[in-house]
């Protein structure tokens, strides 16, 4: 490649915020759930690097053809590797890609193909964009994402309107410093607001904590259109004053049957035995990120909901 910028080149990264800045001088886009990814276009060569560094080529060879359909013939883009179904990012979809089987590969990206979502533009021609301010190489992004076969993310100078974000199906917000240069790798001139979500779950088992007499986490269900209790993820992260009481609250409500979650590299085989409950119990719990039908981290505990019937805990929240 002759491009200025050779991969790898890592991505500029954003500092967590709890709420979107102040001030004229921050840009606002919406916050995608896919995989970070820098692309090298020089002519028909194009490589998709992830954030790591790593060659993606393989893994979307959907996205390649739709680089090759911008008229910038030389071109380092930032952005990000979506998946959509019916309007929603999915990205556990993202994960089943990367798997060695190339049939397997090539049968995913024609069911559920990605796309490339463009955020930044780091280099066009033989120049180095790096050092000009965001705005500036958002003008130049404007500019070079032409046609539909690579999308260019939305961005506002109005907070206001930038919350709206923060609502609905969307992931959060970015907030960009419009005067900040490109930095790789550094946490500068870039917060990321998340997007925190609420639902309301049947807690169905836990986990012993690792100290004798104590509750580790909480496991969580909601009910599903087949009228069954589905485990949509856990609660943890207690206090020690916390994790000694849930023991005597949870105590009527025991079955005592056991079971095993799967293998995990993170937990022994003794923090993954969990304990049933009758479907008695129902709690609130603030969350972030789905991939399908999970919670994918851990989510807050925020308290319990005695005004509310287990079977009103529907799986149709995670969507909300």
């Amino acid at each position: 490649m002759s491009l200025p910028l050779k991969p790898p080149v890592k991505p500029q990264l954003a500092r967590p915020a709890r709420d979107l800045p102040e001030g004229d001088g921050w840009r606002f886009e919406p916050k995608w759930d896919g995989f970070r990814t820098i692309v090298f276009r020089d002519g028909d060569d194009v490589r998709l690097q992830s954030r790591n560094g790593r060659p993606m080529n393989r893994y979307f060879p959907e996205v390649i053809p739709d680089v090759q359909s911008l008229s910038g013939e030389r071109l380092v883009l930032d952005g990000e590797l979506i998946v959509v179904v019916d309007a929603i990012q999915e990205f556990d979809l993202l994960g089943q890609r990367i798997h060695p089987a190339e049939s397997r590969v090539r049968m995913l990206a024609e069911r559920t193909p990605a796309a490339y979502v463009a955020f930044d533009l780091l280099a066009e021609g033989d120049d180095v964009l790096l050092e000009l301010p965001y705005e500036e190489r958002r003008h130049h992004l404007d500019a070079a994402i032409d046609g539909d076969r690579v999308q260019l993310t939305p961005t506002t100078a109005d907070r206001q309107g930038a919350m709206g974000w923060l609502s609905g199906r969307s992931e959060g917000v970015i907030a960009k410093e419009a005067d900040a240069p490109y930095l790789p790798g550094e946490r500068t001139g870039m917060l990321k607001i998340k997007r925190i979500r609420t639902l309301d779950a049947v807690v169905m088992a836990f986990r012993l904590g690792k100290e004798e007499g104590t509750v580790g986490s909480l496991i969580l269900g909601l009910y599903g259109d087949d009228g069954q209790l589905h485990v949509v993820g856990h609660t943890s992260g207690f206090t020690a004053k916390q994790k000694r009481e849930l023991l005597d609250l949870l105590e009527p409500y025991r079955t005592y049957e056991r079971g095993s979650g799967e293998p995990s590299r993170w937990k022994s085989d003794e923090e993954l035995v969990w304990e049933g409950l009758r479907p008695e119990l129902v709690c609130e719990v603030a969350f972030d990120h789905i991939t399908g039908h999970r919670i994918r981290h851990g989510a807050k505990f925020r308290g319990w909901r005695t005004d509310k019937a287990p079977e009103e805990c529907r799986m149709e929240q995670l969507r909300a």
